[in-house]
This record gives structure tokens, C-alpha cells and sequence, in this order.
């Protein structure tokens, strides 16, 4: 037993979201897509943007998610930038959505169950403050309900310590590579994808089965 559970420990570093292989060309930077009308975006960053991506998008609402960084001083920065946690940025997750459809209420609600936001500097076996948890707002009301939100988590104590989410005001997103886009459903067999991102996507479904696209209401 100890031997299997090392063996997969081992497997997960090895291919762990620092870890993620590109194909040619894909080391390109992804470009941002234009707002639609009616359209608003958020951002939130909770370690490995693959998971966190997948369960945002699994949202009804919500139209595309962009995989990239945000948080730090470095601009246009590059995925080993920010790896050596020099640059200041977090892994983020950029949500353009339908407001009319589902509030930044519900996306802030899905992004606290799509992680674990009492994890300072890490997630899982991802460590570093670019694996950090934070949430951005672009408005008073959008920081008062992140606050909120933070506050009735810990009251109902979901979790066993509290929440310890930065919230600050958003400034820049920069969008991550090719390769890093959609980087769960394209590799669904890897073991961090397996191991990892996918009990986060599970757990994210449960919190929020009435605020799933149909097609994950099912899942």
C-alpha cells in the first residue's frame, strides 16, 4: 500500500500543473476574446488554473474561460516567469459571462468549492504564491460580495480552518499560453489531471448541480 501511494505521489509531481507539456507553436500566447455585448467578466485565481478553468466553464452563463495571470507587476509574462514567483502573478482564470443568466454572486460561490481557499500558498501537492488563492473585484459591490461570501463559508464552517483568499482589486489579466487552454479536457488520462483537477470539478458540481450547463447536471 505504501509502495502504490508513493508511486502515485511521485506520478502526480512528475506531471503536476508545473509540468504540463506543449506541442509546437502552442508556447504562443493566447489572445484574449472580444466582450460580447451584455457580457461581463471576472477573475479568481485557485492554484492550477487547469481545474479551475474546467469547473468555470461548466457553469451555465458562461461563455468562454482564458487560462493566464494576474495578481503581479511583471507584464506579458510567460509561464516560467511566473513559475519562479519573481513576477508576483497567480495562475487565474479570466470567466466571461451572461449576467442575466448566472450573477458574479454564483461564479465567487463556485470558485470557493472549486479549491480549497484555506490552503496559504498552495494547492495539494502545487506549492508556491502562484498557486495562490485569490479573488479579484472590478466594483464596491463586487468586493462586498466576496467578502460576504467569505464570511458565511466560515460561519457554516465547510471547511476545517479558515478562509484565507486574497481579495483585492483587479488591474491586469494576462492571458496564459495554447497549451495550457483547456488543458483538462485534452488530457483527460494525465495522472495530475486524474488525481488532482478532477475530484476539484467533482466537488465544484456537487456545491452547484442548479448553476450546471445541462449536460454537467448529469455527470
Amino acid at each position: 500500500m505504501k509502495s502504490s501511494i508513493l508511486y502515485i505521489a511521485l506520478t502526480i509531481a512528475l506531471f503536476g500543473c508545473a509540468n504540463g507539456q506543449s506541442k509546437s507553436g502552442e508556447n504562443a500566447m493566447t489572445k484574449l476574446p472580444t466582450l460580447k455585448t451584455g457580457e461581463q467578466v471576472a477573475t479568481f485565481g485557485g492554484g492550477c488554473f487547469w481545474a479551475m478553468a474546467e469547473a468555470m466553464s461548466e457553469l451555465k452563463g458562461v461563455d468562454q474561460v482564458i487560462s493566464g495571470y494576474a495578481g503581479g507587476t511583471t507584464k506579458n509574462p510567460t509561464y516560467e516567469e511566473v513559475s519562479t514567483r519573481t513576477t508576483g502573478h497567480a495562475e487565474t482564470v479570466q470567466v466571461y459571462y451572461d449576467p442575466k443568466v448566472i450573477s458574479y454572486e454564483k461564479l465567487a460561490e463556485a470558485f470557493f468549492y472549486a479549491h480549497n481557499p484555506t490552503e496559504l500558498n498552495y494547492q495539494g501537492p502545487d506549492e508556491g504564491t502562484d498557486y495562490r488563492s485569490i479573488a479579484f473585484y472590478r466594483t464596491p459591490g463586487e468586493k462586498t460580495i466576496l467578502l460576504d461570501l467569505i464570511k458565511s463559508i466560515n460561519t457554516a464552517k465547510h471547511y476545517n480552518a479558515p478562509i484565507v483568499t486574497q481579495v483585492v482589486p483587479f488591474t491586469a489579466f494576462y492571458p496564459a499560453e495554447k497549451y495550457h487552454q483547456g488543458y483538462y479536457k485534452l488530457h483527460g488520462d494525465n495522472p495530475y489531471i486524474q488525481n488532482v483537477s478532477v475530484p476539484k470539478v467533482e466537488k465544484m458540481r456537487k456545491m452547484e448541480k442548479s448553476q450546471l450547463k445541462p449536460e454537467f447536471q448529469k455527470l
